[in-house]
């Protein structure tokens, strides 16, 4: 299922500064039943997008279509999907330099999920990413289209047969993995790296330091870290919109074979409100 501006549509129409430049945000989020995820978390994080990129205030709009796209899943026949709602700067003349007055495309798919995302995920083996993560606070936080640097890092992962990668930045600070926010357990706390010059905050980043965590009575709190703090961790575990919390089972000299932290966190995931 594939939505160009509220149309059905199987290919994108050209010009579009998203395909042409990056030039656009995204978000991914989990349908149930037709009922998106947290979904005013990733409203709220595209609204800091759309301001950080100065796009046209198209917040309202693009919130419903994708309201009218997870309606219809129900005719998919699957209780879980995945939407991705794209909205790119649209169509533009020749150059870097953005049409005075530009309208934004909003693009929406959905894609079954295939796997039950309810289900404790299998931990996963990590290995470190040589491609590092470029620094531009004015990006930090934010789902833009520009993703190579991932695209390549995960690339890396597959390669070398790990299930994931962890990313740094220019001087060697832990970010994130390529797909998800790292969190370490440590001295009975949890600990995420801080987004202030790069990276991704995600919802389930910000439910664990906001919800989850204090429900569990566990302090949170964004910290520089680097690959010694997560190889000496009591636990090491990512999340993303799809799947979670995922626990993380080898990384460098680091081993973890039981992850309660992670397992507790994963039960609050799947069972609290939507």
């Amino acid at each position: 299922m594939i939505r160009v501006d509220g149309v059905p549509a199987v290919a994108l129409p050209l010009p579009d500064r998203g395909l042409e430049f990056g030039d656009g945000l995204f978000e991914t989020l989990l349908l149930k039943e037709g009922i998106p995820q947290h979904l005013e978390l990733h409203l709220h994080r595209l609204r800091a997008g759309l301001r950080a990129l100065d796009f046209p205030d198209c917040l309202a709009t693009a919130a419903a279509r994708l309201q009218s796209v997870a309606d219809e899943t129900s005719n998919l026949g699957a209780t879980w999907n995945v939407l991705r709602l794209t909205v790119t700067r649209g169509a533009g003349p020749r150059g870097y330099a953005p049409p005075p007055r530009p309208r934004p495309r909003i693009i929406i798919s959905v894609t079954p999920l295939e796997r039950d995302p309810t289900a404790e995920p299998v931990p996963a083996r990590l290995g470190v990413a040589s491609v590092n993560w470029p620094v531009q606070p004015l990006f930090a936080g934010i789902k833009h289209l520009n993703r190579l640097e991932q695209v390549m890092a995960a690339r890396e992962a597959k390669l070398a047969g790990f299930d994931e990668a962890v990313m740094r930045d220019q001087d060697g600070q832990v970010i994130s993995a390529t797909a998800g926010n790292l969190f370490i357990v440590r001295d009975g706390g949890l600990l995420t790296p801080v987004l202030d010059r790069c990276g991704i905050a995600g919802t389930r980043r910000r439910l664990i330091l906001e919800h989850w965590a204090p429900a569990l009575g566990l302090p949170a709190a964004e910290a520089r870290l680097d690959l010694e703090d997560l190889e000496r961790a009591e636990e090491v575990f990512y999340c993303n919109s799809v799947l979670g919390p995922r626990p993380v089972a080898s990384l460098g000299g680091g081993r973890w074979q039981n992850h309660p932290v992670c397992s507790a966190l994963h039960e609050l995931c799947w069972s609290g409100p939507t």
